[in-house]
């Protein structure tokens, strides 16, 4: 199967391994020449409502993206279920290594959390012509966000997540109000955890795993960055992005907004551990503490 991708994509001669670490995607790391080749699962696999057509937004956001922040160049994509059961993206593999596997002194930490901010103020300088995830977009923020929610909610109730969906719903749909603001759709990475954040000897070398992509919010992305924390906290990301050009103030009106973004990543990252076979406990506890910390700061503007 690999051996009939790569030969479309005009690589006759190499070896390649399954990369650990996805969730949803297989990958494999092919050298020479240094590639990634990602499958996504067959079409009726279980997923998500957002989950279709993932690695067509992969592709995309590395496209787009390029123009802004160092991103895997695409070599190759097959979306016909010719080859394999499923999609598939071929990309050049960036250097560097997970910066979740790092620890930097604090020095060096400030200074690639400012560089971060002024990468993902350059991202979203990138715009768009509507809001919400490609092939799905809407004339407003409110309404893309609204049905983003929609859909999360309904597969929570699909695969019968334990989680007070009627009390959550209500809670979200009662502040989507403030999202009016928003009148710009930008690109948004939405996983830019450390995990998607690669670190090379001199600084940030890439963002991958693109998948999540959406045009929305330029504060959707502001979640992740600081994921399972405040990024107005994190004055180093914050000086770095504002530098970049950046448009960052913190009001009640952008904290509900950050608080919305929070309920419905964490919302996914539980919801989708159902149809995955399972998380890790602790990492289900600490999402759930953090949905519920997100969804009372919520009802204290309701």
């Amino acid at each position: 199967m690999i051996a009939d991708v790569l030969a479309e994509a005009g690589v006759r001669q190499a070896e390649w391994t399954p990369l650990t670490g996805a969730t949803f995607n297989t990958a494999y790391r092919v050298r020479p020449p240094g590639l990634v080749v990602k499958v996504s699962p067959p079409p009726d696999a279980p997923a998500l409502t957002y989950e279709r057509d993932l690695l067509r937004t992969e592709a995309r956001f590395y496209e787009l993206a390029a123009a802004a922040v160092p991103v895997p160049r695409v070599v190759h994509t097959d979306f016909s279920g010719r080859l394999v059961d499923g999609d598939v993206l071929v990309m050049t593999e960036l250097p560097g290594d997970s910066w979740a596997t790092r620890r930097l002194p604090p020095a060096e930490r400030a200074a690639r959390r400012t560089e971060l901010g002024g990468l993902v103020a350059g991202l979203h300088r990138i715009t768009g012509t509507g809001f919400g995830y490609p092939g799905r977009l809407s004339p407003s923020w409110r309404t893309a966000f609204t049905a983003m929610l929609a859909a999360a909610l309904a597969d929570a109730e699909r695969f019968a997540v334990a989680l007070p969906l009627d009390q959550i719903r209500t809670t979200l749909l009662a502040r989507t109000d403030v999202l009016s603001a928003v009148r710009t759709p930008v690109l948004v990475h939405f996983d830019l955890w450390q995990g998607n954040i690669l670190l090379g000897g001199s600084g940030i070398t890439g963002f991958v795993d693109g998948e999540r992509a959406f045009w929305g919010d330029p504060l959707a992305d502001l979640v992740s960055t600081a994921l399972f924390g405040d990024i107005e906290r994190d004055a180093d990301f914050c000086r770095g992005y504002r530098d970049a050009g950046g448009e960052l103030v913190f009001d009640d009106a952008v904290r509900v907004r950050l608080a919305l973004y929070r309920c419905y990543l964490y919302l996914i990252m539980l919801v989708e551990t159902v149809p995955r076979g399972g998380g890790e406990p602790a990492a289900i506890q600490l999402a759930t503490a953090h949905l519920r910390r997100a969804l009372a700061f919520l009802g204290r503007f309701s």
